[in-house]
Formats: C-alpha cells, structure tokens, sequence
C-alpha cells in the first residue's frame, strides 16, 4: 500500500514540476519576445512617441500590444516615414480608435 501511495505521490510531484517548468519556460519566452518588440520600437519611434505608447501602455495595456505590431509592420513595410515621431502616432492613434469606436457602437 505504501509503496503505491509513494508511487502516486511521486508522479504528482513530477508532473507539477513539469507544468511549472513549462510555465517558466513560457513566461521566459514572452520576456523576450516583449525585449525584442521593444528594441525594434525604440529603432522605428522618436523618444517622443515612444513615450506616448508607454502612457497608452498604463491607460489601456489591452491594446498596446496589437498596437506595436501594427507599428512595427508599418516600419517595416515602408507604409510610414521612419523614425515615427509623436504627430505621426498621433494620427496612427486616431485611426485606430475611430475603429475600434466604431465597432463598439456596431456591437451596440
């Protein structure tokens, strides 16, 4: 009996080590994909802007994130003017909100 409740108890200590180790793995993954999106940011935006998307961060994080992505792929498609200074965020800005409040008062 006690050899099978210790055997029971090992295997539960094995996978929590594995879905911890996984965790950390995953958590390591997104730190450094987060340091990479923010090197490329302070390549393509002027401290100026960076610092705006840094205030949107602690406003609205929720769409920070996809917001980076839409900057960095407009770097890197040539669809805007490199280093991005505030103004041209700004009008970056407007546009997507104008959607994404569109689409809220679609929803409505």
């Amino acid at each position: 009996m006690a050899e099978a409740e210790d055997r029971e108890l090992e295997e539960l200590r094995r996978k929590k080590l594995e879905e911890l180790q996984k965790r950390a793995e995953a958590e390591r993954q997104a730190q450094i994909a987060a340091a990479q999106r923010r090197a490329v940011l302070k390549r393509i935006l002027t401290p100026e802007a960076l610092a705006r998307l840094d205030n949107i961060r602690v406003v609205r994080p929720d769409i920070v994130e996809a917001l980076e992505q839409q900057l960095i792929s407009l770097a890197s498609s040539g669809r805007v003017k490199v280093p991005i200074d505030d103004e041209t965020l700004k009008k970056i800005l407007e546009a997507v909100y104008s959607q994404t409040r569109q689409e809220y008062r679609f929803r409505l």
